[in-house]
């Protein structure tokens, strides 16, 4: 009975201003990232951040939004993702796991981000070194924050971030 749901509609609402706002933001944030690693030669683009861009602009004021969720959720994933692979491999079961302990070491640290749920299968199926929980983790997560207080903030009627700590 509980999974039937209550009968409601979506409290989702539209609205135009949001809209342009969360295109806008997630266009400029993806393209700059895009940029930045075309001229440094640097990767500073994840699929993860798509999502980021998701929350940061689209839902600008959730708990799950703020900086400290956005850089600290991608950088404790990654780092589940990056120690579970270099101790177990790339196996299923340390998927499993490197996805497990990233929720509950975000939840821990109050750094939940749902869109760095995804960082430890990303290192773990792709392989990656050390160096990536930097670039482009670490780096790109910034330039994500850096571009959602700019672009948050260009509206009277939004204050970002709702909280830093």
């Amino acid at each position: 009975m509980k999974m039937k749901g209550g009968g409601e509609k979506s409290p989702l609402k539209v609205n135009i201003n949001d809209i342009i706002t969360g295109f806008m933001g997630g266009a400029i944030t993806i393209f700059i990232l895009g940029l930045l690693t075309r001229f440094t030669y640097t990767p500073l683009l994840i699929a993860s951040f798509g999502a980021s861009c998701v929350l940061a602009f689209g839902l600008w004021n959730s708990p799950l939004s703020q900086p400290r969720n956005i850089i600290g959720g991608h950088f404790i994933s990654t780092l589940i993702g990056l120690i579970i692979y270099h101790l177990f491999g790339n196996e299923p079961w340390s998927l499993a796991l490197g996805v497990g302990l990233a929720i509950g070491l975000m939840m821990l640290t109050k750094t939940t981000h749902p869109p760095a749920g995804a960082d430890p299968i990303i290192i773990i199926l792709g392989s990656y070194s050390w160096e990536y929980l930097f670039t482009p983790v670490v780096t790109g997560s910034i330039v994500i924050v850096l571009l959602a207080l700019v672009i948050n903030n260009l509206r009277s009627n939004r204050k970002y971030p709702v909280f830093w700590i």
